[in-house]
């Protein structure tokens, strides 16, 4: 497979690397700054509402909050030319597949999306996930840089499936929803090898690439387009139901179907866990992510911190739930907590809930 950062002239990589400095700068250094700024302004704000009110006030967030926005457009117009400059290479490769391929794709072009998914640009990404073959080449090399190359070579995905799921027979079954172009997936594989691994996913440009990637690297996977709220999979049948960043992209209605959808299909004594946003408790720190997810064109986050997902695992027949926090930085699944960070962040954490014996 091609790696077009590979093939970057020199022009394509100064402006990827001028666009990751700026991005780690935002958040090592404005960030901060912003931080002791609202600090100073008075004593610790008693709710988000309140602190996202300070914080709009600040002299600093006019510049915080346009970084943040310009730099996300700035990375999708220059990675997005370096695919349109491969167009051809890029679109062949998706039709080059072994004579004998190891996985399956399963396309399915009467897939309804819905409006909440089809409405928006998520990540502000021209044309979002779904719209060209292409679009999925620019999500994957854009997403090296929103994770500012610290999910290289897919080790936060690697961590979460390593310090987050169970162990398991190697006659099983484990369901990635949301699975993308991949990232998640193929994880999934290394890590139950004996195991029959699908991913589920509403965008076949993604499932397109996700599918040739995992041929090349000889992982057999199970790729298939469809809703992750009705899989189309046999009940009580999957030993792990999985999903990472997936979620907070959901209206409210949709992730409580999704949790549904989860526990129908687990087998007794089987594993739900998702990897997600959660909220840390400081007013001015989930203010911020509020704020990001506005200006992200990621308009449901607000409806995930709303939602007791506690509470909906349990009217799913689910038991056990808990969050715990997810630090990628060290040893993934955390339970006491992120530690003191002064850079921005996301604040990740784990969902883990189980279908009960009987």
């Amino acid at each position: 497979m091609i790696d077009i950062e590979n093939q970057l002239t020199l022009d394509e990589r100064s402006s990827v690397d001028f666009i990751l400095a700026l991005r780690k700068r935002w958040s090592d250094t404005v960030y901060p700054a912003l931080a002791e700024e609202y600090r100073a302004t008075g004593p610790v704000a008693g709710s988000v509402d309140d602190a996202t009110g300070r914080l709009r006030e600040l002299t600093l967030y006019p510049w915080y909050s346009h970084l943040e926005r310009v730099q996300q457009k700035m990375l999708w117009k220059t990675v997005g030319e370096a695919v349109v400059n491969r167009a051809g290479e890029l679109r062949e490769q998706l039709d080059e597949l072994p004579d004998t391929p190891r996985g399956t794709l399963e396309l399915d072009s009467g897939v309804e999306l819905p409006d909440w998914y089809t409405d928006y640009d998520i990540h502000i990404q021209p044309g979002s996930f779904y719209s060209d073959d292409l679009s999925a080449y620019v999500y994957e090399l854009g997403a090296r840089i929103v994770m500012l190359r610290d999910n290289d070579g897919y080790k936060f995905h690697r961590l979460f499936t390593e310090t987050a799921l169970p162990d398991l027979p190697a006659a099983a079954r484990v369901v990635d929803i949301g699975c993308g172009f991949g990232k998640s997936t193929r994880p999934l594989a290394l890590r139950y090898p004996g195991a029959e691994v699908i991913g589920i996913d509403f965008a076949a440009p993604g499932l397109r690439l996700a599918h040739a990637e995992a041929e090349a690297e000889g992982a057999a996977i199970t790729y298939r387009q469809g809703d992750g709220r009705n899989t189309g999979i046999d009940d009580a049948s999957c030993d792990v139901v999985t999903g990472t960043m997936v979620l907070h992209e959901m209206p409210a209605e949709a992730v409580r179907e999704t949790v549904r959808e989860a526990a129908r299909l687990l087998r007794p004594g089987g594993t739900m866990s998702f990897l997600e946003f959660h909220p840390t408790g400081d007013p001015f720190r989930d203010a911020t992510i509020h704020e990001h997810a506005e200006r992200n064109n990621e308009p449901f986050f607000r409806d995930l911190f709303a939602t007791d997902l506690l509470g909906v695992c349990a009217q799913a027949g689910l038991t056990g739930a808990d969050w715990t926090p997810f630090d990628e930085r060290r040893e993934g699944k955390s339970p006491e907590g992120w530690g003191d960070r002064r850079e921005w962040h996301f604040p990740w954490a784990v969902l883990t809930a189980t279908k009960p014996e009987n």
